[in-house]
């Protein structure tokens, strides 16, 4: 039998009269009270509904407490009943209207058309709907349409009383914030003396220079509770802490928005330039410069990296950390994450060997382990550490082999007024990259506050309030960018800089060590990628200007064999054996 373009089943019985194996399904959409009784309500007038039809052989209730309607994926007790219909367990569901078996169009059609493949109706008794009669389907569209619609304007609803909350800064959530407690009676903050301490004590040692885990260890060591009054830290707790601005008074909203009304996903904003922050009616804990103070602490601390995946790039935020090692700062592993030094051993000559690992693996664990597990193990990198001491080498040869044509190497670097104060040309444009980008961020802030203003989700007053705040804070970034576009330039020395620069390079290219002088590697190494762990890409900066790695070109290319391995490390009074060793492909970009 075909219906609706839909082959239904030929063994179904559509007597009426004849026994059923029935179940109820019933839903509310929240645990408050008033809900939780209407679903006793729900289930009497079932068990009343049973009563009038005889021929019903009552199964089971299926009822999910606290739970939307709009996706049925959420809905553990509706997902077990089509699983037990698809086992034939009944044939007939019961339910008292649309809106109480899905508020999602889609979800309603798909699920009944899936129910009337395995033989099982289902009977809206309020909207009196049988999805087994010919025109069931079209009455059914008609009303989940009606019942999408509804949840939409209830969802219209939710977000105007939001906005008029936001304004008048009604606080959100549980009040479980540490520092304070919350008094319900006022709706408002008041502060908790001993835990607003333990706050005072975390802004006050990371504006000292304290890192997280610093932090974290000296709360530990002096007992100091949290907000559930357990000594019981993490880092991620800190952090959060720190950025939270209800600690200088001011609540901050938009940190999260759902998707649409049907799926209900919610979007975290990691934008903090976004935010809406509203003067509370409660005595802050920390004061707004010492928290504006922390706020540019962490993100000097922070950068963000672009991560080939897949799928394409993706930006990462990482932390920065500032580590006097000169292979840490070039490094870059073939994922794009940075590397961390490793302690390896202290050979017997007194030797410490160290070994650099990606933080991809350190952070998210192995791709090896990953596989091994049975998970997903896309995006994950399997790289092997490397041994300091084949970076030393390589870099010796690399030098040795450049060095070897001296004047070409003069001539790339005399360019430079002053070798010495190279650095200061690239912090003077990162500096002026920076402020372009805040002021581009400082753009797109006043469009998103002109936005809320048309959609009339925060008042004219505070309107002008932010407006004029984001303009004084963008006069102060023009005024930085001029003087920096006014002296870029370092003021020029009247020595000859091609002097300069061969005395430079002179002084410092001295290959009778095993080591290459960190000066040079620092000035010249741009990036260095392990390819694998036999070949290795170094990219070198030996023009003026900053150039990114793929606008460079391959000019040299080389391979370092045992016997070259085992000669420099007989150099160190190291060894080396045959077994331990795979040859390395060395690439040169400039």
């Amino acid at each position: 039998m075909i219906e609706n373009g839909m082959v239904m089943p030929t063994d179904v019985n559509f007597d009426r009269k004849r026994q059923r194996k029935v179940v109820f399904y019933g839903r509310v959409s929240t645990e408050h009270e008033a809900q939780l009784a209407a679903l006793e309500n729900q289930i009497q007038w079932y068990d009343d509904i049973a009563a009038k039809n005889p021929n019903w052989y009552i199964l089971k209730k299926y009822i999910d407490e606290g739970i939307t309607g709009t996706q049925a994926k959420k809905r553990s007790a509706f997902l077990q009943m089509v699983q037990d219909a698809k086992q034939k367990k009944f044939d007939l569901i019961v339910t008292r209207e649309v809106c109480r078996f899905a508020r999602n169009t889609v979800d309603t059609l798909v699920v009944t058309r899936e129910l009337k493949n395995y033989g099982v109706e289902v009977f809206f008794v309020e909207d009196n709907i049988r999805t087994m009669d010919g025109d069931g389907e079209l009455r059914l569209t008609i009303m989940a349409t009606l019942a999408q619609e509804e949840s939409r304007k209830i969802s219209e609803r939710v977000r105007a009383g939001q906005k008029i909350s936001r304004d008048k800064g009604v606080l959100f959530g549980n009040g479980n914030i540490l520092g304070y407690d919350r008094d319900k009676a006022k709706g408002t903050y008041v502060i908790n003396p001993e835990q607003a301490e333990t706050v005072r004590m975390i802004y006050d040692m990371y504006s000292a220079g304290k890192g997280m885990s610093q932090i974290r260890n000296e709360l530990i060591r002096l007992k100091r509770k949290d907000s559930s009054g357990l000594v019981r830290w993490e880092n991620c707790k800190i952090a959060r802490i720190l950025h939270n601005s209800t600690y200088k008074g001011y609540p901050a909203y938009l940190k999260s928005r759902r998707n649409n009304f049907l799926d209900q996903k919610i979007i975290r904003n990691r934008d903090e330039d976004t935010y809406l922050y509203v003067k509370g009616d409660f005595e802050p804990i920390i004061s707004e410069e010492q928290w504006d103070r922390c706020r540019q602490i962490r993100e000097q601390r922070v950068c963000r990296n672009k991560i080939l995946t897949e799928n394409g790039e993706k930006s990462h935020l990482t932390g920065v950390h500032t580590s006097d090692d000169v292979w840490t700062k070039k490094l870059r592993c073939r994922c794009g994450y940075r590397m961390r030094r490793n302690k390896w051993r202290k050979n017997r000559n007194g030797e410490l060997i160290y070994g650099y690992k990606c933080y991809n693996q350190l952070n998210n664990g192995t791709k090896t382990t990953r596989q091994q597990a049975g998970v997903d193990d896309s995006g994950f990198c399997d790289l092997k550490e490397i041994c300091d001491w084949k970076l030393e080498m390589m870099a010796r040869r690399i030098f040795s082999g450049l060095w070897g044509n001296k004047k070409d190497i003069l001539n790339k670097v005399s360019s430079l007024y002053q070798v010495g104060v190279f650095m200061e040309y690239r912090e003077a444009e990162t500096v002026k990259d920076r402020v372009t980008e805040q002021l581009a961020k400082l753009d797109e802030k006043l469009k998103k506050l002109t936005r809320m203003r048309l959609e009339d989700e925060i008042t004219r007053e505070s309107y002008f309030e932010f407006k004029s705040e984001i303009e004084k804070e963008k006069l102060d970034l023009l005024s930085k960018r001029r003087v920096l576009d006014a002296g870029m330039v370092p003021n020029g020395n009247p020595e000859d800089p091609a002097k300069k620069a061969e005395d430079f390079l002179l002084a410092k290219m001295d290959f009778t060590d095993h080591r290459i002088d960190r000066d040079v590697i620092g000035q010249f190494v741009g990036t260095i990628v392990p390819v694998t762990e036999t070949c290795f890409n170094w990219y070198m900066n030996f023009d003026l200007a900053d150039k990114s790695d793929d606008m460079k070109r391959l000019v040299w290319e080389f391979t370092i064999d045992y016997k070259e391995a085992k000669s420099y490390r007989k150099e160190r009074d190291g060894m080396l054996r045959q077994n331990q060793w795979h040859d390395l492909t060395v690439r040169v970009f400039m």
